[in-house]
């Protein structure tokens, strides 16, 4: 099981003090515990939410929050002030912590109990007064944290919560993530170029090149029987042209498919890599430009870049962590052609092959067809369509000694006609304001053309993320216009560029 993929914590820590007395803490904590269960069966099993005792001393705190940091089952912190802890305590602990933070600003019960209110009630339940005092002190250190204020049942609390957890746990992937690099990028492009090392010291991305005959012996090994038992999988899960199937004219193209899919899984799992990307100017001994096998390592949930792109490769990992269990799905994309009308202007995105089977709308075909451009033989690839509904495009791009996320909110629509030429995974989509506004503004953030769309990850999961990582975001949304986002990304520059020089 990858890192990413292994059972995440999120440590509950409520803050108080020793002068309220034994009691008074006892009651603390009975209802500290009762907060975090309920956010825990609000947030569901994909997470647990772990009650801590309280906390009432600086070196509990410090203690408490080392730990933490030190856990690696722990992807994030979430702390509530239900009394009133003198901020003070928290400030070495604040300062060791080393993962994800949100302050919870919430109360034990929802609503006032007027008739019988007193001051006993208003000293134990002081969080109004509390949450401000830790607010503070997390100012003043510069803390990057989440706050989400809220009764804690309230389903914008809990969604809001739940987007964050979920940024966390592609915090941690993200932190760990291992990358196997097959030859370099495109020659002369530009994007799909970086600075590794600098992407390493930002968001953990452990980028490794291979030649790509290391993976050519990888497959090479894979045994016929292996191949036999996942050339039946595939005539199971899709539709498999006539060519292909046993006794087709093609088959052997279907197993070569397979094959490549048998190794660079093989490969990958033994390198312990989470992503990894192809390039067709440098296929080596591969007869094949690898379609199929992208397609389902990505529906697996592995991250993949087409022509070195290591950057969208780590992306699209981090995100298919982020998106979890959520509904929908999170693919390698590339802005291909513009469609400026009759009727609604729309973006046509696919890529030569490798766009993952979680986008589909249907069951996807297994097809072959020639490909202009790799010099090998046809590939095999999954062909469909993906289905309708709002979602995010996102690029990741390096400005030299910083990285910046550029998303655009999208809806996912069907095409005008049928595409009975175009035998490759593709989306459709309106941008949102429109495309002649999100395209420019795209341009004017020099966002890149190969891409991650994701109808399962929202753009509060995104911003979370960034936040965690300190990547700059930019989104262009509905309520986006071409003069406020080139002053934003005015502004963002001089920001990032004094940031640096501290």
């Amino acid at each position: 099981m990858r890192r990413g993929d292994q059972p995440a914590e999120i440590w509950f820590l409520t803050g108080s003090q020793p002068l309220y007395g034994e009691a008074v803490l006892e009651q603390v904590a009975a209802q500290s515990r009762e907060v975090c269960e309920t956010l825990a069966a609000a947030l569901g099993t994909a997470v647990r939410v772990r009650w801590m005792p309280v906390l009432t001393t600086a070196d509990a705190i410090r203690r408490a929050c080392l730990d933490a940091t030190a856990d690696d089952a722990v992807v994030g912190v979430v702390a509530w002030m239900h009394t009133f802890s003198p901020a003070k305590a928290w400030i070495a602990g604040l300062s060791a912590l080393g993962k994800p933070l949100l302050h919870l600003h919430t109360q034990a019960n929802r609503a006032l109990p007027w008739a019988e209110l007193d001051m006993d009630f208003m000293n134990l339940n002081q969080a109004a007064h509390g949450d401000r005092e830790f607010g503070y002190i997390q100012s003043r250190l510069g803390v990057a944290r989440k706050t989400v204020a809220g009764y804690v049942a309230d389903p914008d609390v809990v969604e809001r919560v739940g987007a964050w957890v979920r940024a966390a746990t592609g915090w941690r992937a993200a932190r760990s993530l291992r990358m196997a690099r097959f030859g370099d990028n495109m020659r002369d492009v530009a994007v799909t170029d970086g600075d590794k090392v600098g992407a390493q010291a930002t968001l953990g991305v452990s980028v490794n090149a291979y030649g790509v005959n290391a993976l050519v012996a990888a497959v090479d090994e894979v045994l016929d029987a292996d191949v036999d038992k996942l050339v039946v999988g595939y005539e199971e899960r899709y539709d498999v042209a006539p060519e292909l199937r046993r006794g087709g004219e093609r088959h052997d193209s279907l197993r070569y498919g397979a094959r490549i899919e048998l190794g660079l899984r093989h490969f990958l799992e033994g390198g312990g890599f989470d992503a990894f990307t192809t390039n067709f100017e440098d296929l080596g001994g591969l007869r094949q430009l690898p379609g199929l096998a992208v397609q389902n390592l990505m529906a697996d949930g592995y991250g993949f870049g087409a022509e070195g792109d290591w950057k969208t490769g780590a992306l699209l990992r981090i995100l298919k962590v982020v998106a979890g269990d959520e509904p929908g799905g999170t693919s390698f994309m590339e802005d291909y052609t513009y469609h400026w009308g009759p009727g609604d202007p729309k973006i046509l995105g696919a890529h030569m092959l490798e766009v993952c089977p979680s986008i589909a709308g249907s069951r996807p075909r297994l097809e072959i067809h020639p490909l202009s451009i790799g010099n090998r033989e046809d590939p095999v690839r999954l062909v469909f369509t993906a289905a309708p509904g709002p979602g995010l495009v996102v690029g990741l791009a390096d400005l030299g000694g910083r990285l910046r996320l550029t998303a655009n909110e999208i809806d996912i629509v069907e095409p005008d006609e049928p595409l009975p030429r175009l035998p490759v995974a593709r989306a459709v989509w309106k941008p949102r304001p429109d495309l002649a506004t999100s395209a420019e503004c795209w341009l004017l953030a020099g966002g890149p053309h190969h891409t991650v769309l994701s109808t399962a990850v929202g753009r509060e999961a995104l911003a979370d993320f960034a936040d965690m990582s300190g990547v700059e975001l930019l989104m262009i949304d509905a309520g986006t216009d071409r003069r406020s986002f080139a002053d934003r990304v005015r502004w963002n520059n001089t920001y990032y560029r004094m940031a640096q020089r501290l």
